[in-house]
C-alpha cells in the first residue's frame, strides 16, 4: 500500500460522483494513498472564495500530484476558470490527451484503429488573456508565443515519444498565415527535432491536419500543438473515439501535474447515479504511469476497455442502462480478474 499523498479536487455537479467512483476503484487495485481534498471551482465560490482558493494551490505544489473532477465556472464575469487558474498558478505548460478506440464504442470512426496523443502548450497563445478594447467598436487579444515556452514544450513532447514507444511527432500551426507568431514555433519545433534523431518530425497547417482527422486519423502518432490549436484539436480527437465522456486529459508542470476528466460537471444529472466515471478513471491510469505505478495503471486500462467492450454493464451514454455504482463494480471485477 501505498504511503504518498494524492491531491484530489471533487469538483461540482457529477464531480464529486465520479470521484468516489474511481478512488473507490483505484484502492481495490491497491493503490491507497492519503487522499487530500481540496475546494475549487464552484463549491469554493459559493463561500466567497476564487474559484481555485490559495490553499488549494499551495496544497498541490507541496503534493505534486493531483486528481481533478469538472468544476463550474458561473457564466458572466467576476470568475475566471478553475482550470486556467491551475494552470496558470502552476505553471502547468503542457496539456496531454490521448485518443484511442476503444472497442465496443459505437460511431463513424469504431472501424478506425485510432491511437494518438496531443500535447498542447497550455499557459501561452491567446490563452494568456491579454486582452483590450481601443476603441468601441474594436477589440483586441494579443497571442503570445515564446522561445522558451516552445523550448519545453517540444522538450516534453519529444520525450513523450519516445517514452511511450513511439516514433512519429507532428507540429500542428498556421505558420503560412502568422510568420512571426507560429512561425517561431515551426522553427522551435525543427530545431528541438535534431536532439531527437530517433524520432520522425513533421508538421502540418492546422486546417488541414482539423480535415485529416475526420478522413484518415489513424496516420497520426502524436500531435503537439499550440494552445488555441490544441483546445479545438483535442476535442475533435475526442469525438473520433466516442466524446468527452471517455476523453482522460493530463497538465503538466516542471514539479507538479493535475489529472482531470475534461468533459463538463454536468449539473442536469448530477445526483441521479448514471454519471459515467471513464474519463476521470483513465486520468487516473494516467496519474498511475506519471508516478511510475505502470502496472496498476494497465490493469484499470485493460478493466476499462473489458467492460466496455463487452456491452453488458454501460452507462447511458454509451448506450447502456447501468449506474454509476453498477458500472464502478463491473470494473473493479474486470480489475481483479486482470490481476
Amino acid at each position: 500500500m501505498s504511503k504518498r499523498s494524492i491531491a484530489v479536487i471533487p469538483g461540482d455537479g457529477i464531480g464529486p460522483e465520479i470521484m468516489d467512483s474511481t478512488l473507490e476503484i483505484l484502492e481495490s487495485v491497491g493503490f491507497a494513498p492519503t487522499w487530500v481534498r481540496l475546494e475549487a471551482g464552484l463549491c469554493a465560490i459559493e463561500k466567497g472564495k476564487p474559484a481555485v482558493p490559495e490553499e488549494t494551490i499551495e496544497a498541490i505544489r507541496e503534493i505534486g500530484n493531483a486528481l481533478k473532477s469538472p468544476t463550474t465556472t458561473p457564466k458572466g464575469g467576476g470568475h475566471s476558470s478553475a482550470n486556467v487558474a491551475l494552470r496558470q498558478a502552476l505553471d502547468l505548460f503542457a496539456n496531454v490527451r490521448p485518443a484511442k478506440t476503444l472497442p465496443g464504442v459505437r460511431g463513424p470512426f469504431m472501424n478506425k484503429d485510432i491511437d494518438l496523443v496531443i500535447v498542447r502548450e497550455n499557459t501561452e497563445d491567446l490563452y494568456a488573456g491579454i486582452e483590450f478594447q481601443p476603441h468601441p467598436d474594436i477589440a483586441q487579444a494579443i497571442k503570445v508565443i515564446t522561445r522558451p515556452g516552445c523550448r519545453r514544450l517540444f522538450k516534453y513532447a519529444f520525450e513523450l515519444v519516445i517514452e511511450q514507444g513511439r516514433n512519429r511527432l507532428t507540429a500542428v500551426h498556421k505558420a503560412n498565415i502568422m510568420k512571426l507568431t507560429d512561425g517561431m514555433f515551426l522553427r522551435e519545433f525543427y530545431e528541438a527535432a535534431k536532439g531527437f534523431p530517433t524520432v520522425v518530425a513533421d508538421d502540418i497547417i492546422v486546417d488541414n491536419c482539423c480535415m485529416q482527422l475526420v478522413t484518415r486519423p489513424e496516420q497520426f502518432d502524436v500531435l503537439v500543438t499550440e494552445n488555441l490549436y490544441g483546445d479545438i484539436v483535442s476535442d475533435l480527437c475526442a469525438g473520433l473515439v466516442g466524446g468527452l465522456g471517455l476523453a482522460p486529459g493530463a497538465n503538466i508542470g516542471e514539479k507538479c501535474a493535475v489529472f482531470e476528466a475534461v468533459h463538463g460537471s454536468a449539473p442536469d444529472i448530477a445526483g441521479m447515479g448514471v454519471a459515467n466515471p471513464t474519463a476521470l478513471l483513465l486520468s487516473s491510469a494516467m496519474m498511475l504511469r506519471h508516478i511510475g505505478e505502470h502496472t496498476l495503471a494497465n490493469r484499470i486500462s485493460s478493466a476499462v476497455l473489458n467492460v466496455v467492450a463487452e456491452g453488458e454493464c454501460l452507462t447511458k451514454d454509451l448506450g447502456g442502462n447501468a449506474s454509476t455504482s453498477e458500472f464502478t463494480r463491473a470494473i473493479i471485477e474486470s480489475a481483479r480478474a486482470c490481476a
